[in-house]
């Protein structure tokens, strides 16, 4: 049987998860040169294209100006953001956002200013990514460059703000699932492939394969261990306060459980004399309040960047040994 027009349009699709984040070449490049040109200061940009079917397609990206401490007055962002995709749709070029750019230290972007800003996103457009771009691990030879979401089942939990552990027990929701890492696909169109194959120089050896053979691993090494350091600090911090959390709980219980016994000892008292019993539960009693459980956000987050950092090390680690046995066999010929 036909449906009605209305019938058809009243259907809800489910939406396509995203699969890919395909980036012209050209974006990729605006970004290197952003974050690399005013690195150690993190910046952030916006991301311009489309949104199709379970491609996210990033054409074209714009720079956040960036703001001085001293400034008395700052540019309102979200006046410059508009006017920006104005001036490009002027021009006939992508303006519709579908995320942001932002460079980061040595992988230290799993903050909750970071998911805060995925909400806000998230509340105009449906599908947002960003990009980071990490210039100090790009110096060891590796284009650190990934795309990255929220998962569905942590916003919905965000947007509650309940990270008690019976809620992420109930959702089935650790540390792990917080982001979601989306493949980036290169793209680029028929005249720059051919362009940059005209360009490319007769011999297959590089500056830059040179400098993969470089020995000296150890400023990366130890800006590593000592934000590792710190993030072991952080979690430990964390794991004082539910330790005192657990303990006022179990104080409070015994309390508790005191003051029932007493009740009890009493109504049997009042009942052996004629008279009504008092109610087992009096709400005003402080001891009957519950006590709020700390939110768990901060220590997955931590928990999050300990083993990006852990990660990082054992790349770096084990580039550093390939290396060496390398240039032992070489020397040895």
């Amino acid at each position: 049987m036909a449906r009605s027009f209305l019938q058809v349009a009243a259907t809800e699709e489910a939406p396509t998860p995203l699969r890919v984040v395909q980036i012209e070449g050209l974006v990729i490049l605006k970004i290197i040169k952003h974050c690399k040109d005013f690195s150690p200061a993190l910046v952030t940009g916006q991301l311009l294209g489309l949104d199709v079917g379970s491609v996210l397609e990033v054409t074209n990206c714009f720079p956040f100006p960036i703001r001085e401490e001293d400034e008395e007055i700052e540019a309102d962002g979200a006046n410059y953001q508009l006017e920006m995709m104005r001036c490009l749709r002027e021009v006939n070029v992508d303006n519709n956002t579908v995320g942001w750019y932002q460079s980061t230290l040595l992988g230290s972007f799993q903050t909750v200013e970071l998911i805060e800003t995925f909400m806000n996103y998230q509340e105009n457009i449906r599908r947002c990514v960003c990009i980071i771009y990490d210039p100090s691990r790009s110096n060891q030879g590796v284009l650190a460059l990934k795309a990255l979401k929220l998962s569905d089942s942590f916003m919905e939990l965000y947007r509650s703000n309940n990270f008690t552990g019976e809620k992420l027990r109930e959702k089935n929701l650790s540390w792990v699932d917080i982001f979601e890492e989306i493949p980036i696909k290169v793209s680029n169109s028929a005249l720059v492939s051919a362009y940059m194959q005209q360009l490319e120089p007769d011999t297959p050896v590089t500056q830059c394969d040179y400098d993969r053979l470089q020995l000296s691993s150890k400023p990366f090494m130890e800006r590593n261990m000592e934000f590792l350091i710190e993030c072991m600090d952080d979690i430990s911090i964390e794991q004082q306060k539910f330790q005192f959390y657990y303990r006022s709980l179990t104080r409070q219980q015994a309390q508790q459980q005191a003051w029932l016994q007493k009740r009890r000892a009493e109504n049997m008292a009042r009942k052996a004399s004629g008279e009504d019993p008092l109610p087992e539960e009096d709400p005003s009693n402080p001891i009957f309040k519950p006590l709020p459980e700390p939110s768990r956000l901060d220590s997955f987050l931590i928990t999050n960047q300990i083993a990006n950092y852990c990660n990082q090390i054992n790349g770096v680690a084990g580039q550093s040994f390939s290396r060496l046995y390398l240039l032992k066999a070489l020397h040895e010929k």
